[in-house]
């Protein structure tokens, strides 16, 4: 039994997986406006049924790994070695990106420029973003003891999420990173610090 089941959720993310490959495709190729839901069905070899099975929405055809980037987020936070300080985590989970490593850089230009010159690719990768950013803010929050809606531990899931957005456009990316979270480390333990003193 466990072995069918094994079985059917590799051919699930398999077709997850060819849906994905062949949306990038197409988009890169064609531009995300001209190409439909049954183009990518059709490069796929799958009904239009299964990609909605897959994907709830064109969009989402292209940020196929949101869950995945959500949860890995809010893991470099909750699971952490024991004695890591908070920021150092964010620090090394950011640090360990793809979009960080110079044999990716032809792919993620092209998938930068889709994105921005597609007005609806661009709403849907802030709305996204948001919802990461909050969900870092609660695994911030519960981390250290704070209200879900503390400023601090906002303003800190903010700051690192932009650390990487940051680095995108600079010719060191790893430096840019680097440099983002010295000044993250440094200001929360700040906060911490005085927040620590006026209790």
């Amino acid at each position: 039994m466990t072995e069918t089941m094994g079985r059917r959720e590799r051919k699930k993310a398999a077709t997850r997986q060819a849906l994905a490959d062949a949306a990038l495709e197409l988009f890169l190729e064609h531009g995300f406006d001209a190409v439909s839901i049954r183009d990518i069905a059709e490069a796929a070899d799958v009904s239009t049924t299964t990609l909605f099975k897959h994907f709830p929405s064109k969009e989402a055809l292209l940020f196929d790994m949101d869950t995945d980037l959500e949860q890995a987020l809010v893991a470099a936070v909750r699971d952490r070695a024991t004695g890591t300080p908070l920021v150092q985590a964010l620090r090394e989970h950011m640090l360990r990106a793809q979009a960080l490593k110079s044999e990716y850089d032809e792919q993620i230009t092209a998938f930068q420029r889709l994105v921005t010159s597609t007005p609806a690719l661009v709403e849907y990768y802030r709305r996204m973003w948001m919802r990461h950013e909050r969900a870092l803010t609660e695994a911030i929050a519960a981390d250290t003891g704070a209200p879900a809606d503390d400023p601090a531990c906002a303003a800190l899931a903010h700051l690192a999420l932009e650390a990487r957005s940051l680095a995108a456009t600079a010719p060191d990316r790893v430096a840019a990173v680097n440099a983002a979270f010295d000044l993250l480390e440094r200001g929360w333990e700040a906060v911490r610090g005085a927040e620590v003193r006026s209790s």
